[in-house]
């Protein structure tokens, strides 16, 4: 496996560009990826690391809006790396996990550290590249495969209603559980048939009473109580 040195590429100044790290051992995955954000404009990848140590140094040190990390990393895994970064940084960028390990606890454990998203490595590009705009503006990035895994965690661990249930408006509920769908904000909007900023006010008043903090954390926490039962 490739562990070369972080390195990192300036900006270009342009407004509403998505900085953007790639984390991953393998030269050739970094490469394909930059490849595919590069035909993008309002995307930039302004930092590449080779291991799970490089990728929490050159994140401190680049201030990205996004990082694209691998799971299984040399010196300490991307799960780690997640931790550190979020643990440490004031006003952290979001991170999506991009793997080939389609295992549950993997998916699990990766949006449990905090990362935003998860995806498989074998992901079109069209799919990478909505997730990386989508997490970028906080919104959902829940796809298929993570929130089957998730489903299924949550028939292993599910446990009677918590309190916090009882305090959720019917339209709240509503909501997480379109949340948990992988819907958007837009989508839930034509979903309800109401406006954009009711439902964004409705996830805000979601993650108070769940005591979460995102989206992706109030997902679990529906799944890990039952309050979302897998079907």
């Amino acid at each position: 496996m490739n562990t070369p040195e972080a390195t990192s590429t300036t900006g270009t100044g342009a407004t509403n560009v998505i900085r953007v790290v790639i984390a991953d051992d393998e030269r050739m995955v970094r490469t394909a990826l930059r490849v595919i954000l590069a035909a993008e404009p309002d995307l930039e990848v302004v930092g590449e690391a080779g291991t799970g140590a490089e990728a929490v140094s050159v994140v401190r040190g680049l201030r990205p809006d996004v990082v694209l990390m691998d799971v299984r990393m040399p010196e300490i895994d991307g799960i780690r790396a997640t931790e550190q970064i979020l643990g440490t940084l004031a006003d952290p960028p979001s991170i999506v996990v991009v793997t080939t390990f389609e295992n549950d606890s993997y998916v699990y454990d990766a949006l449990r550290a905090g990362a935003a998203g998860f995806l498989l490595k074998r992901a079109a590009a069209e799919e990478l590249v909505q997730a990386v705009r989508l997490v970028a503006r906080s919104d959902s990035l829940l796809f298929p495969a993570a929130v089957r895994s998730l489903a299924e965690y949550g028939r292993r661990t599910s446990a009677p209603a918590p309190p916090w249930a009882a305090r959720l408006t019917e339209r709240e509920a509503q909501v997480l559980r379109l949340m948990a769908t992988g819907l958007t904000n837009a989508e839930i909007a034509d979903r309800m048939s109401v406006g954009p900023a009711t439902v964004k006010t409705h996830v805000a008043s979601v993650l108070a009473k769940t005591g979460t903090r995102d989206r992706t954390q109030a997902v679990i926490a529906a799944y890990e109580t039952g309050f979302i039962a897998p079907r």
